[in-house]
């Protein structure tokens, strides 16, 4: 399944996108994707609807993030060999988390305001984890449970509030609008069998109209079975959080000479079966 949530920002509303590609209102089905709809029994419960007999949406839409009231934006750094080195980064003996300020989180075509005084903006596609159920000290076997499904995050960072004003990361990685998520929930069953823990998506971030990331998630350092048991390990992982898995090489602190966004770059990302988001840097708020 392919979930999503419409309309203007603070009044989406739930839907899913059928076999055919058409979204379908899940309005009067249930009042919002979170909580006990990313359960597996709300998750079932979905997937036995009659989806022809929904409602189709019409119309262009504005896609909101895919989950509502996300509790905690969790993050993995350095979670790709090759963007390790890229970033004169040792490779991690143990994931890196840190954290992404919730009020970041925008939908996956918003406009994305440059923070002012911004000298050094930077993309990273990253592979995006939904908790379904409730996660404390879980086997890496037992994992997959807790995951309701995936959608494409843009870890978008300021690459000198993250790394020269001191401290944590977390500095450059919250700045309003640096977190894009969606267009859609996708549940794992939609991928196959074989790729139910996304482990060989492709993964492809363009700027402007020029490639700048091509990866796949088979060159994580820590795939999502072990990334979700160790977290879970540190935090409970509660219904709705979402966890972005670390990028692949290609950002623009790794690049020779190292470039940044500007006003007016376009930002396009997509991974295989969670579909394509669209932003564009505007002018600080």
């Amino acid at each position: 399944m392919k979930l999503a949530r419409i309309g203007s920002k603070g009044a989406e509303r739930p839907a899913l996108v059928d076999g055919d590609g058409r979204l379908r209102s899940l309005d009067g089905v249930v009042s919002d994707i979170s909580g006990a709809v990313l359960s597996p029994d709300g998750l079932a419960a979905l997937a036995a609807l009659d989806v022809a007999a929904l409602p189709l949406v019409e119309g262009p839409v504005r896609y909101g993030p895919p989950v509502a009231g996300i509790g905690k934006f969790i993050a993995i750094g350095l979670n790709y060999r090759d963007h390790a080195e890229e970033s004169g980064n040792p490779v991690p003996a143990e994931p890196v988390v840190f954290m992404k300020a919730t009020s970041c989180i925008a939908g996956p075509d918003d406009d994305v305001p440059m923070p002012r005084g911004s000298t050094k903006m930077d993309w990273e596609i990253e592979l995006g984890v939904v908790i379904g159920t409730r996660a404390r000290y879980v086997e890496r076997a037992d994992a997959m449970a807790h995951v309701a499904g995936y959608a494409i995050v843009n870890d978008i960072s300021e690459r000198f509030d993250q790394i020269e004003r001191g401290g944590t990361w977390d500095k450059g990685k919250g700045h309003d609008g640096f977190g894009p998520i969606g267009p859609w929930l996708v549940t794992p069953d939609d991928l196959g069998d074989e790729l139910r823990e996304a482990n060989a998506l492709d993964m492809t971030l363009d700027v402007s109209g020029e490639r700048r990331q091509t990866g796949n998630t088979a060159s994580m350092i820590f795939d999502v079975p072990t990334i979700v048991a160790y977290v879970s390990r540190f935090m409970t992982l509660e219904p709705g959080d979402v966890i972005c898995t670390g990028t692949p090489a290609g950002v623009g602190l790794g690049m020779k000479p190292q470039r940044w966004l500007s006003i007016g770059d376009e930002m396009t990302l997509s991974i295989t079966g969670l579909g394509e988001q669209r932003q564009r840097v505007i002018a600080p708020l």
